[in-house]
């Protein structure tokens, strides 16, 4: 379960944390943002510095999910074990384990592994 929150209250707490930093606090302001949830309309006027800080964390962020990119279908879905949500294939170390023992098997044509050289 997450815990909701007020975007409104979001965006103005980021705003009063990077507007001190403004190096030109005297200069207009660049963009008007509106903003409008289910808790009700929000309007921020913003200076260029902060839209400058707002782009670069929002280029920054990354989605606790992306785990990456599946190699067999490309599919964006790996869940916590690396496995494709899409296709199944496992990645990572043990998927790579696994993988491996498939084509052991497959290659010994008898549906056993075969023996590894002592």
């Amino acid at each position: 379960m997450t815990a909701s929150f007020d975007p409104a209250a979001v965006i103005a707490e980021f705003i009063d944390a990077v507007a001190p930093y403004n190096p030109q606090p005297d200069a207009p302001p660049v963009a008007l943002l509106g903003l409008r949830t289910a808790l009700g309309d929000d309007t921020f006027t913003l200076s260029d510095h902060v839209i400058r800080a707002m782009c670069k964390a929002l280029e920054s962020y990354r989605d606790p999910e992306d785990r990456g990119e599946c190699v067999e279908c490309g599919g964006r879905h790996l869940d916590e074990n690396l496995r494709c949500k899409d296709c199944g294939r496992l990645h990572g170390i043990l998927g790579q384990v696994i993988a491996d023992h498939a084509r052991r098997v497959a290659a010994s044509g008898d549906g056993h592994a075969p023996s590894e050289p002592a």
